[in-house]
Parts: C-alpha cells; sequence; structure tokens
C-alpha cells in the first residue's frame, strides 16, 4: 500500500523509505495501485491492481526483479510471494514485514472464511491449503521476518516459522503539529460527545460492532475516516440503523486530517475481531486521546485498561456501548487516562526503530544474516 491508499501500511512504507534516503541509502519503492502513488523523491515504481490475477502476479515479480537487480536488498511490507519471487529471480536477499497472515487476508477478500483470525488457524479446504504452501515458501526465503506484535509472532511461529527468523519491531509513530483540539473540533465539525475510527472499511474491523454500540448511547456520534471494500455496506447499514444521522462517513482522507481528527476526538474507537498492531490506536495516543477498544491481537500491547483507555471482548456490541457510556459519565476517568495518553507510546518514536530496521536491511545486505 502507497499513498493515495490509506491506513497503517500506506503511511509506514514512505516514512521507512524516506529514514533510509537521509541516512544515504539508494532507494527504489515498488507498490501495486488502483492509480498512479504519490510521487517522493526517490522513484516509486506500480503495477496496476487492475491487471487479471495471474498476470498481476507476473506483471509485479518481474518489476520486483528488475529492480532488485540493481539493489542490494529487497524489503517488502506486502505483496509477500511477488517480492519473495522477484528477490528470487534478482538472487538478492529479501526481509519481509507481516502485518497479518497473507492467507487470512487472501481468504477475506475472496470470501472463503469470516472475520476470525485465531479460528482460521485450524481452517482446511484446498484452496486455503494451497494459499498456504504459497506462503510458507515465499517466508522460508527471507532472512529475517519483522512482526510489528508479540500475538502475530505467537501465530507466525505456529506456522512453523523458526524463532531465530523472527524479530518484533514496532510499528513506530511520529504526529505532526497539530493545532489546539478546539480549533480541530470547530475545523473538522466534531460537535458533543465524538468517537473517531480511522482505517480500512473491512470485516475485521468489525465496524457494524462500532454503529451497534453508538446505536444504544444516543448522545454520541461517529466520525469514520477511510475507505475499502465494504465502505458502501457500511453506510447502507448506518442508514437503516436508527442513528439519526450520528455516523458520519469522510472517506479517505490525508494523514495530516487523521492526525487531526484523532486529537479533536473525545475518544479513538476500533471495534475490530482482529490485530496486530493498529496504528490508529498509538497515533490516538501519541496526540493524547484516549482509545476504547476490543482487546483482540496486538491491541492489549499497547493498551492497558483503565490507564490510557478500555478495553472490551470483541463482537460484543453491548459491552462496547457500556464502555461508550462509561467513559462519557466519568469525567475523572476521561482525565486520568487523557493524562497517560502520550507517555504510554513514548517507546514508539520512530529513530530507534528505523535505526533497528536499518540495522536488519544492512546485516541481510551483507549475508551475515543466518
Amino acid at each position: 500500500m502507497w499513498p493515495p491508499d490509506v491506513g497503517g501500511p500506506a503511511s509506514h512504507a514512505p516514512e521507512v523509505c524516506e529514514y533510509l534516503l537521509d541516512r544515504g541509502h539508494r532507494v527504489t519503492a515498488v507498490t501495486m495501485a488502483d492509480r498512479p502513488p504519490a510521487q517522493e523523491r526517490y522513484p516509486v515504481r506500480w503495477a496496476s491492481r487492475r491487471t487479471p490475477l495471474v498476470w498481476r502476479h507476473v506483471v509485479a515479480a518481474r518489476l520486483v526483479a528488475r529492480l532488485a537487480s540493481r539493489a542490494d536488498v529487497v524489503y517488502t511490507t506486502g505483496m509477500v510471494g511477488r517480492s519473495s519471487l522477484g528477490a528470487a529471480l534478482a538472487r538478492k536477499p529479501i526481509v519481509m514485514k507481516l502485518t497479518s497472515d497473507p492467507v487470512f487476508e487472501r481468504s477475506l477478500r475472496w470470501r472463503l472464511f469470516g472475520a476470525d483470525l485465531g479460528a482460521f488457524q485450524q481452517a482446511g479446504g484446498l484452496r486455503i491449503g494451497a494459499l498456504r504452501r504459497a506462503r510458507d515458501l515465499a517466508l522460508a526465503r527471507a532472512t529475517r521476518v519483522i512482526i510489528p506484535s508479540e500475538a502475530l509472532r505467537e501465530l507466525a511461529l505456529g506456522w512453523g516459522l523458526p524463532a531465530e527468523k523472527v524479530v518484533v519491531i514496532p510499528n513506530p509513530v511520529s504526529p505532526p503539529v497539530l493545532d489546539e483540539r478546539e480549533e480541530l473540533r470547530s475545523r473538522h465539525g466534531l460537535e458533543g460527545r465524538t468517537l473517531v475510527f480511522a482505517g480500512r472499511m473491512v470485516p475485521q474491523k468489525a465496524i457494524p460492532v462500532a454503529l451497534e454500540a453508538v446505536v444504544r448511547n444516543p448522545d454520541v456520534s461517529l466520525v469514520l475516516a477511510g475507505e475499502g471494500p465494504y465502505l458502501e455496506r457500511l453506510q447502507k447499514l448506518a442508514r437503516e440503523l436508527p442513528l439519526d444521522g450520528r455516523a458520519r462517513f469522510l472517506g479517505p482522507q490525508p494523514r495530516q486530517t487523521v492526525f487531526e481528527l484523532l486529537r479533536g476526538a473525545d475518544a479513538a474507537l476500533l471495534s475490530s475481531s482482529w490485530e496486530n498492531f493498529p496504528h490508529m490506536v498509538v497515533e490516538a495516543l501519541a496526540v493524547g486521546t484516549p482509545v476504547l477498544a476490543t482487546d483482540v491481537g496486538g491491541v492489549t500491547e499497547i493498551l492497558r485498561d483503565g490507564e490510557n483507555g478500555l478495553l472490551v471482548p470483541m463482537n460484543d456490541p453491548d459491552a462496547l456501548a457500556g464502555a461508550i457510556r462509561r467513559y462519557f459519565d466519568d469525567e475523572a476517568l476521561q482525565e486520568r487516562l487523557r493524562a497517560a495518553t502520550v507517555a504510554s507510546v513514548a517507546r514508539f518514536a520512530p529513530d530507534a526503530i528505523y535505526a533497528r530496521l536499518e540495522a536488519l536491511l544492512e546485516e541481510a545486505a551483507s549475508g551475515r544474516a543466518s
């Protein structure tokens, strides 16, 4: 993913490229896109997602191979199979970053399985089995596999990845300079008790659960920023529920605007059925906004219930509605959570995290990685 795409990976990749470029490395980015990607200080090459599936893989792998032939190492944050094949054709080492189970992600897109990643690990079937074999072949070639959370690391070890190959490096956060909160609330029309969600409109985010929770809190509004294949059906659901316009879909927004919305919100809301290391949670905390979230995956490695946010079980709109009500009805709780937000994510400052990544890439390029 790459801007103008939205979501954590789309913001992470350009930041990595900028860091490496500033450190004196030569960088070329490759992405899949529906439209021409944003251009940067370094070359950004792309293959169209609109190309038929099999040919799309061929085109992307050949593009990676051609560019990798002039590089020392390939680093991929997506396109796992295509990047692995391209690096193999170019005979170059590859470091992979996983943000989920790529088989699970594809199974969701192909509607082979529901949105529960944990249950999916025991799922069978010929197509899922074939996808798993392809994933494992691609990962076997990686010199290192970077994973942002301990939760996903445990899953990956269950696939048979050697523990010595897997490195946990969390996602960094670097918020821009922002105006005062009240100015941002006015600018973006955040009136009264307002929650904000920013991310992809996909089944994993369980946004219907968030909408149901807001229905149960008639004095609360929800602003949603992002795009994805489920956007239209979620908008339709919001019209059918008794929300009276209290759910506002903004579509994709620039990164600056996302930070402004999170800063202006009373709290961020995350209702996901699975998360690895959600960018929105870290970004909200970094700008001083508590998060109300489900206690899934890597969320609990960032949020502490009653310290910098509130946690509830997944797929439980009543529990989420109760957390929303509890938060807004207790001003002392709001103040206590808000006071702890920024310090709780200080460990995710970019420089130290990107330095670790740079060291791994240099190690792979030199052949020192085992």
